[in-house]
């Protein structure tokens, strides 16, 4: 008789955190199997269970958020403003290095420094 490749493994959890849980890897296209898979791969592959755990409650703002998730976060959030403004001809808050001042930008080009 081969031996499997694949064995089958029994976890008990919390009703509402399963069913939590399944919505969510739903939504990412997942299902329990999988989510529970890349979970032991990425353990075994960093050697380390790859989540924080502490007894210390983290209230600080981003935690468990990586710097360049947050940077990347807020450039998207600039340029989707910034596009949203010029479709409604409204002026674009801009920075001149050389003059080291704040400006608005408006549609037909012309600038408007801003006292300061």
């Amino acid at each position: 008789m081969a031996s499997q490749k694949n064995v089958c493994v029994t976890v008990r959890v919390d009703k509402d955190l399963k069913e939590n849980a399944d919505a969510l890897f739903e939504r990412l296209g997942l299902n329990m199997s999988s989510a529970f898979n890349i979970f032991l791969q990425k353990a075994v592959s960093e050697e380390t269970i790859p989540l924080l755990i502490s007894t210390k409650k983290r209230t600080d703002f981003g935690h468990g958020i990586s710097v360049d998730h947050i940077t990347n976060a807020f450039n998207t959030a600039v340029q989707d403003d910034i596009k949203t403004n010029q479709q409604k001809g409204l002026p674009i808050a801009k920075y001149d290095t050389d003059k080291k001042q704040a400006y608005l930008e408006f549609t037909d080009g012309t600038k408007e420094y801003i006292n300061g």
